[in-house]
């Protein structure tokens, strides 16, 4: 670092020279990004609080479109604090990703549109569809993909609230049947929107969200 900075509350901060990373945390209550150096200090950030949707008792919904909304503008925000700084954008080597785990999106390849509110880990609507799957003692029961993905049948993970959204979403069944539909925990959502979206945008997520959703195979990780 350069040197340091007086703000108008007599706080040091640090002139930013060196390279940085960005840190988007999109968490269950907020989205924040935060700008570290290359000895983890905070050098700038910005945060903003997440709607809750409660549909009905049990149930926890948010806007996929607030989520990424709520990204880019912490990504702004904390952009325009490291400027003020003496830093910029180009400082920035690299952005990584924290998030909410299990939360499920399905969205519109086509369009970009979100095709139903992202479903929050914390819901309990696949209470009786988790119980379903569980049912039969002879297929394993609540451990019956566990050999496969490492985890029982449960509402938490993302595998049950996809399908639940495939069995109660007409938007979403269709753009499945069409081939349109792409699905994703909240890394993926935002990964896929801030590398192009519609134009081009990746479709990805990591080991870490993937062994989450109980549609990663142990084995082969795939």
């Amino acid at each position: 670092l350069g040197g340091m900075l007086y703000t108008a509350l007599g706080f040091l901060l640090p002139v930013v020279t060196a390279r940085l990373i960005a840190s988007i945390d999109q968490g269950t209550t907020s989205t924040r990004v935060i700008i570290f150096d290359e000895h983890a200090h905070t050098v700038a950030s910005h945060q903003k609080m997440l709607k809750q949707i409660y549909p009905q008792d049990g149930w926890c919904e948010h806007d996929p479109m607030e989520i990424l909304e709520s990204t880019k503008d912490c990504l702004d925000m904390a952009v325009q604090r490291l400027e003020e700084r003496g830093g910029e954008a180009s400082d920035v080597a690299a952005i990584g990703i924290t998030n909410q785990r299990e939360t499920t999106i399905v969205w519109d390849r086509e369009t970009g549109k979100p095709l139903h509110n992202a479903i929050v880990w914390l819901d309990l609507r696949t209470a009786e569809l988790a119980e379903e799957l569980s049912s039969d003692d002879t297929a394993g029961g609540i451990d019956r993909f566990r050999e496969t993905c490492g985890l029982p049948v449960s509402t938490y993970f993302s595998a049950v609230k996809l399908l639940w959204l495939m069995r109660n979403v007409p938007a979403v069944a269709t753009a499945v049947d069409e081939g349109r539909a792409l699905f994703g925990t909240v890394d993926t959502w935002l990964l896929w929107n801030l590398s192009g979206g519609v134009a081009g945008g990746v479709h990805v997520t990591d080991v870490t969200n993937a062994g989450r959703t109980m549609l990663m195979d142990l084995g082969t990780c795939t």
